[in-house]
């Protein structure tokens, strides 16, 4: 019998930070048909303040990876408080990893690797892993990723 996400999640002993407010006009998440869609999430702390940071320039590729970690555990918690129980979740299907960066910088499918690690942590490797883009840009309140997904929900 497979783990459920909740139980992995105390296996693993992670700690959610809180969900954070839309910081815009939009839903932080959304359900359409048998899929839940999850607004961009950045970094969130436990203490509720953001990460911030620029890949390339004042963080390494090894602090932007932890920084997409929480961008993980962030949207965990997004779920939860929006949506209810990560156990409703089939699986991860797409995910968007935006990188801030230097234009040198080129190692965002690496960094991206920290939000798709903890995602085959908690659901498994077979329906934790989803197709994925890693692409740099610039983003808002110089927070080093944001990261938006899809998943499947159970029949």
């Amino acid at each position: 019998m497979t783990t459920l996400p909740s139980e992995r999640l105390k296996e693993l002993g992670l700690v959610l930070p809180p969900a954070p407010p839309p910081a815009g006009v939009y839903r932080p998440i959304l359900v359409v048909d048998n899929f839940l869609y999850v607004s961009g999430q950045g970094p969130v702390n436990l203490d509720g303040s953001l990460m911030i940071g620029r890949a390339g320039d004042d963080l390494d590729k090894d602090a932007a990876k932890l920084a997409a970690r929480q961008v993980g555990l962030t949207m965990l918690s997004t779920i939860t408080t929006h949506f209810g129980s990560l156990d409703r979740i089939e699986r991860v299907v797409k995910v968007l990893g935006m990188v801030n960066c230097t234009p040198d910088f080129g190692k965002q499918p690496y960094v991206i690797n920290g939000f798709s690690e903890l995602m085959a942590d908690v659901f498994g490797t077979e329906n934790g892993i989803g197709v994925r883009s890693a692409v740099g840009m610039m983003l808002p309140e110089n927070i080093p990723v944001e990261i938006e997904a899809m998943f499947q929900l159970k029949s």
